[in-house]
């Protein structure tokens, strides 16, 4: 009898749904082109829809990964820090979940540790799962901030993503520099506003 640990499940993007085929994704590809009033047979169009498949393989890669399971793995030997740790400038580029249109900028992450912290690059990694979800720039900030709680068990967390969403650079209202800023504080930063003003000041914005 095997004592291995099951794996945990990770995300479904259809929740007690089987996902589409591929073939069904492609031909919906397809229906869309031939919507917009090109030919979706014709030689330029023809492998669009496989390469729009494979994009979106890329593009929402999140729904099949587990930011528990990336921030399980933890150094508790950290010498008396007790500090924030900061990463500032993370990539974000993601798609807003009313028009699939994509959002690109900036996330800057802080925690304060307690007893443990995490390696740089699964903070990242965390941003990145979320980002490749349709979502808005709203919930994924809140995501972050709680994977980061529920994960490390910090006295704080302070999330702040700054953005340009080409569903108003592109379409609708037409501004093109307008950018979107979202912040979320929790433990003490969210009760110590000295404590907010220090993160944005560290990360090189203005308060």
């Amino acid at each position: 009898m095997s004592t291995e640990t099951p794996k945990k499940p990770v995300l479904k993007a259809v929740p007690g749904a089987a996902r589409p085929s591929k073939e069904q994704a492609m031909e919906a590809v397809r229906t869309l082109i031939a919507w917009a009033g090109d030919n979706p047979n014709r030689e330029g169009l023809k492998d669009t829809p496989k390469r729009v498949v494979n994009a979106y393989q890329e593009w929402f890669k999140g729904y099949d990964e587990d930011p528990e399971e990336i921030l399980s793995r933890v150094f508790e030997d950290v010498s008396g820090y007790d500090d924030m740790v900061i990463l500032r400038e993370i990539d974000v580029e993601s798609h807003c979940e009313h028009h699939i249109a994509p959002f690109i900028g900036k996330a800057y992450v802080a925690y304060l540790p307690t007893e443990k912290v995490v390696g740089i690059s699964k903070i990242v990694k965390v941003v990145e799962v979320f980002a490749k979800r349709l979502q808005t720039q709203e919930t994924m900030t809140a995501q972050i901030a709680k994977a980061i709680d529920d994960g490390l068990k910090p006295r704080g967390t302070a999330i702040m993503i700054d953005a340009k969403h080409e569903c108003m650079t592109t379409r609708g209202v037409h501004h093109p520099d307008v950018s979107t800023i979202t912040t979320q504080f929790t433990g003490e930063f969210k009760t110590n506003p000295a404590l907010q003003e220090r993160f944005i000041r560290m990360i090189g914005r203005s308060a």
